[in-house]
């Protein structure tokens, strides 16, 4: 009885909806507590350090949502983006290049707007980089609720978006912050990771295997100095997505681990990371430099202005000139609705705002970067939603037309 309701919980938690809405909740929780009378208690358990002398690992429980509970967020995207480099919609070169073009799009031009209105700007010089990525969990999350009447290839075309621009966003997060290299933790970090794909290679299915080398890679690269979520990244590329001959295509290592860690992810790692992370006091002085700041204002125009502009535009362009070709059932009016809801950069976003701006006038950078981030994410998610419930009542309108056609 006990496993049943793991499994049905699992499942439940492996819905896109689900795991938006507790995406949702934790935001707003963290918001609310804040900013409430109990506000201090909320700062008290962000700054509540977790040592671990052994390892001379002593981080905030802020940290370790960030640094570790995220490297399990990026392993669940590590997956799926070996998935659909091996065997999904990327894996066919002209599928690909509409999501691939509509990705790069969708990171240069809001690149582009912050670093041209933020210029100058202290901690700009990375900041940039904080508008540049879509959050697919809470992007899907819109879509299943407001999305169900538009054509399934909307999904694939998002997701599949979404992926390339976290690939991206990860190797901007890796390039923009390592400062230090420590060569023999690199080493270290480098051989568990062979370790990995030797041990896919030869089919060992053990987890006494694959725990310890993902949590030394882990810490080999956070004492190397390169952030430590990318250990997930890399463990998830390097699992094996192909069946064999005689295996069920379930029982494939990234289709087991996904479906165990998936729901781990959604409803427990990035809640948690959106609880600690949303955190912003919303005083009168936020709120009056939030349409003010050039910070902020690089911020709220290179997610809502550069990234519908980057996606749907690059998405345009690329079909008009034949790079790529457009889904069938698609219209550039559904696209256009798509590319709103790209606009949505919760958790990289997040993390990117904390760890270009942790040092920029004691903090308070990052936190009217974070509520830049938000009151942006909700303003793409309403806007998206309000699109596609427009184009669905307009699909819903074709498909009822050509019913009444086939009956007469």
């Amino acid at each position: 009885m006990i496993v049943r309701v793991r499994s049905e919980l699992a499942r439940y938690l492996r819905t896109e909806t689900v795991g938006g809405t507790l995406l949702l909740i934790a935001a707003a929780t963290a918001l609310i507590w804040v900013n409430s009378p109990w506000g201090a208690s909320y700062t008290t358990m962000v700054d509540t350090r977790l040592a671990i002398p052994a390892l001379h690992l002593d981080l905030t429980l802020a940290d370790w949502t960030k640094d570790g509970l995220l490297a399990i967020f990026f392993f669940v995207a590590g997956l799926e983006l070996k998935r659909e480099l091996v065997v999904g919609e990327l894996a066919d070169r002209k599928r690909a290049a509409l999501p691939i073009v509509a990705a790069m799009g969708g990171v240069v031009t809001p690149a582009l707007i912050a670093m041209a209105v933020g210029w100058g700007v202290e901690g700009m010089d990375r900041g940039w980089a904080i508008p540049v990525a879509t959050d697919i969990a809470f992007a899907l999350a819109v879509l299943a609720m407001t999305g169900s009447r538009i054509p399934a290839t909307a999904r694939v075309f998002l997701l599949s978006l979404a992926v390339v621009d976290d690939l991206i966003a990860i190797i901007l997060i890796a390039v923009l912050f390592t400062t230090t290299l420590k060569a023999l933790w690199l080493l270290t970090a480098v051989l568990c990771l062979a370790g990995w794909a030797l041990a896919q290679k030869f089919r060992f299915r053990s987890p006494f295997i694959y725990v310890p080398l993902g949590l030394v890679s882990w810490y080999a690269l956070h004492e190397a100095g390169i952030h430590a979520t990318l250990a997930g990244v890399a463990c998830g590329l390097l699992t094996r997505v192909r069946p064999d001959e005689d295996e069920d295509e379930h029982c494939v290592p990234a289709t087991r681990l996904e479906h165990l860690v998936q729901p781990i992810s959604a409803g427990v790692c990035v809640p948690l990371f959106a609880l600690f992370a949303s955190g912003v006091p919303l005083d009168a002085s936020v709120l009056s430099k939030l349409f003010t700041d050039r910070l902020t204002l690089a911020i709220i125009l290179g997610l809502l202005v550069g990234k519908t502009v980057g996606i749907f535009g690059s998405s345009w362009l690329a079909v008009r000139l034949g790079i790529a070709e457009r889904p069938g059932d698609l219209g550039y009016r559904d696209m256009f609705a798509l590319s709103v809801l790209g606009a949505i950069g919760f958790t990289v976003s997040l993390l990117v705002a904390e760890l270009a701006l942790e040092d920029v006038g004691d903090g308070s950078a990052a936190e009217l970067a974070k509520a830049a981030v938000l009151l942006t994410s909700l303003a793409a998610s309403l806007a998206g939603s309000a699109l596609l419930l427009r184009r669905g009542r307009a699909h819903q309108a074709r498909r009822d037309e050509r019913a009444l056609q086939s009956q007469e």
